[in-house]
């Protein structure tokens, strides 16, 4: 069997969720099936990292796919081409578009419909080709995968596909994210924030994260508590961040707050064992990863009762409402002053993410090829 996969998140040292997604199941499954052909399909040039085993190819398609007309030409037309020469037995779709004139049988997923929810987010031309264009990918695609519950609902909430057409596929915390050392902890301490204990927030910084209402949560504690407990903000500007920036200029702690902007896996790894809690009050998510990397890597996490979050969290996360400052606020209280709680938490986190893994992971993806291809 012949199978193409859409590579364009794979990006050395820019790797996100859509990117580390097809990293972790596709390294899989191209070393468990030798015997079958996997054809990375890049739109710029690609690091041979990517190439994972022999029975890989990559393939750069022009042009790069930066903007709505490109992503249209790209798969409508540049791509779609290549893989009909190639005698393709199914194209796997990561990133929530695909091909509306291939042949070829697509397994498209689509992790979540925030643009359904959060229109004013995202760029006005990006919105059309979402509002455009989803329900025509999902009408023309084979199968469909997505990443909880929540988002299956959602989907099928929204658009008239289906039930048994969409198969979902957790996600889970990759192996480098880990208990650490209490030394080690230390330094990380050190480098990051001035050697005192911190929260921690992970995510690009735009609105859905919710990152101004954790600031104002962040007050409530520190009026609360006097203590020296630091806010550290791991995540890249993404979009309509230009106001927290500017508010965090007169912001009563804005000491305390360490924004460390984009950050290497290695390095996040490290800043994730070390914080004395994850709070993570985004407004939607379709799955929430970091809340599982923070579990396995034996640290607590607070986050919102809202869309996936509870279905990732189980019953081993301090849930909040992601509207209410006091809510949050009190949540990290808790925490802070319940020694017994947060190590509960910590053991209980661990066995939750446990639950999870990649190899579950790609068998799903693996029975959703075959599904596709019959």
């Amino acid at each position: 069997m012949r199978i193409a996969v859409n590579a364009i998140f794979l990006q050395k040292d820019k790797l996100e969720g859509y990117g580390w997604f097809v990293q972790e199941v596709f390294s899989r499954l191209a070393k468990r099936f030798p015997e079958h052909e996997f054809i990375f399909l890049f739109d710029r040039p690609f690091d041979p990292s990517f190439v994972f085993e022999k029975n890989c190819t990559a393939i750069v398609i022009k042009p790069a796919a930066r903007h709505v007309v490109a992503f249209k030409y790209w798969y409508d037309f540049s791509a779609s081409a290549v893989v009909g020469k190639l005698k393709i037995d199914c194209w796997v779709q990561p990133y929530g578009f695909c091909s509306l004139t291939s042949r070829i049988p697509q397994l498209l997923m689509v992790h979540d419909i925030s643009f359904k929810h959060f229109p004013k987010q995202v760029a006005w031309h990006q919105q059309l080709y979402y509002q455009w264009g989803t329900p025509k990918f999902l009408q023309k695609a084979k199968r469909i995968l997505t990443v909880s519950e929540f988002s299956k609902k959602d989907i099928l909430a929204h658009y008239a596909i289906k039930e048994d057409k969409i198969d979902v596929v957790y996600g889970a915390a990759r192996e480098n994210f880990a208990p650490m050392k209490w030394s080690d902890k230390v330094a990380t301490k050190i480098a990051h924030s001035g050697g005192v204990e911190y929260f921690l927030f992970i995510g690009g910084i735009h609105p859905r994260k919710n990152l101004m209402q954790l600031l104002k949560a962040f007050s409530l504690f520190k009026k609360w508590q006097k203590s020296n407990m630091k806010l550290v903000v791991a995540g890249r500007l993404a979009w309509h961040y230009e106001d927290l920036i500017e508010k965090l200029k007169t912001y009563k702690y804005r000491d305390d707050v360490v924004m460390m902007n984009y950050v290497s896996d290695e390095q996040l790894a490290k800043i994730t064992a070390s914080a004395y809690a994850l709070v993570y009050p985004s407004l939607y998510e379709g799955f929430g990863l970091p809340i599982l990397e923070a579990m396995q890597s034996g640290v607590p996490v607070i986050c919102s009762n809202v869309s996936s979050m509870p279905e990732t969290a189980g019953d081993a996360a301090l849930l909040t409402d992601p509207n209410n400052t006091d809510s949050i606020a009190k949540q990290m209280l808790a925490l802070y002053k319940d020694e017994y709680l947060r190590n509960q938490l910590i053991e209980s986190g661990l066995q939750r993410a446990a639950a999870f893994s990649w190899e579950k992971t790609a068998d799903q993806v693996w029975n959703a090829i075959l599904k596709t291809v019959k």
